[in-house]
């Protein structure tokens, strides 16, 4: 969502047209996803004709999605000085000021948005991440559908309702919600988990597996992300192999050097799919973003040698086997998992409640399982 048009008068200077050129290879470098090229020709036009809102707008958009929040803020508020009623600059200063925290803030720019331009779909998706955020959840709910009514994408809006309303809940989440999420959560995971969340997931599984006192074959570390399991899991293993969706999650583990592969790929369909087979198989904090877990304990029998270990934790669910949260986070029941696990040919050979992380500063309740796969 970008200004496409930078006009001007009959008779415009040498220095106009050439601004006028920047403009439009701007234009079309961003809707080609050449983002450093089109913010290097807005920043060029900008130069020679200075204070234009169009020009402002557009380099403040570039700049947001280049990850460059504040410089994008600053650049989209120079715009609404020179016209306030600018929806889209309107639009792009409410995303910048939501990714500085400043919530409030962000969701008048919304509102005022969108009284100006009712059409705008990613406006009503974001007035209602952030109404959600501030617990009004009846108004949020209203804004993913208006967001749904203006192009929206359907799946991923009706999975954010689901969230909020408990009604047609998804099995699992749009694929898109997760690969995007963690796309963009990578840089700065591991200190925001551990540091910000407190975050331990990966030491209590690793901390079972020791009292096993067994040295495994080769072990599959599912959702590895950015690879926190790695360390703690390798002197244990001959041979790991880390899995996740994300491309980026699945360069930074790659980069520690601990794990002999790591494989971008849905975990189910890896397990459907993989030649391999495992004596360990583990998945730190993974099934919070999986849903329902029938076809991952198929593909855990299909993949886990007789004899081997399966351990995991999950977000504690007291009222539903599988319940979506408000946090678009899945919990899942102690009575689920055994169930499963008796189904699927696994027996539990240690279970304990501890929390899985913080949020807002409170305890997130979780079960952890240690699991064995029956011998034939």
């Amino acid at each position: 969502m970008i200004a496409a048009t930078f006009f001007g008068s009959i008779g415009m200077s040498g220095t106009f047209e050439q601004a006028r050129d920047f403009f439009i290879e701007g234009v079309a470098h961003y809707q080609a996803g050449r983002l450093t090229d089109a913010e290097r020709s807005f920043a060029a036009s900008l130069a020679l004709v200075p204070g234009r809102a169009s020009t402002l707008t557009n380099l403040g958009a570039v700049r947001l999605k280049l990850g460059k929040v504040q410089e994008a803020a600053d650049l989209l508020e120079e715009a609404l000085k020179q016209e306030p009623d600018n929806a889209e600059a309107l639009g792009h200063r409410a995303t910048a000021l939501a990714e500085l925290g400043q919530h409030k803030d962000a969701l008048n720019c919304a509102d005022r948005a969108l009284a100006l331009n009712p059409a705008l779909g990613p406006v009503w998706s974001l007035r209602g991440e952030l109404l959600k955020d501030l617990g009004r959840y009846d108004e949020a709910a209203t804004s993913f559908e208006n967001a749904i009514a203006h192009g929206g994408d359907p799946q991923l809006h009706r999975y954010y309702l689901a969230s909020l309303t408990g009604r047609d809940v998804p099995a699992k989440p749009p694929r898109q919600y997760v690969e995007t999420l963690f796309d963009h959560y990578a840089e700065g995971f591991d200190e925001h988990l551990v540091q910000v969340l407190h975050y331990r997931a990966p030491q209590v599984l690793a901390e079972g597996l020791k009292r096993m006192k067994r040295r495994f074959t080769r072990a599959l570390d599912l959702g590895c992300g950015t690879g926190l399991c790695g360390p703690l899991v390798k002197p244990m293993a001959g041979a790991l192999v880390g899995v996740d969706l994300s491309a980026t999650m699945v360069e930074r583990a790659a980069s520690l050097g601990v794990y002999d592969e790591v494989v971008q790929s849905d975990v189910v369909s890896y397990l459907q799919a993989t030649p391999h087979r495992f004596d360990l198989m583990l998945a730190a904090d993974v099934f919070i973003y999986v849903g329902a877990l029938e076809d991952v304990f198929a593909g855990a029998a299909r993949v886990i040698e007789p004899g081997g270990a399966f351990c995991f934790s999950v977000e504690a669910s007291t009222s539903e086997d599988v319940a979506l949260q408000r946090s678009l986070r899945y919990a899942h029941s102690r009575g689920y998992i055994e169930g499963l696990a008796a189904k699927y040919g696994f027996d539990i050979t240690a279970m304990t409640e501890q929390p899985i992380r913080e949020d807002q500063l409170l305890p997130i309740p979780g079960l952890y399982f240690w699991l064995e796969r029956t011998p034939s």
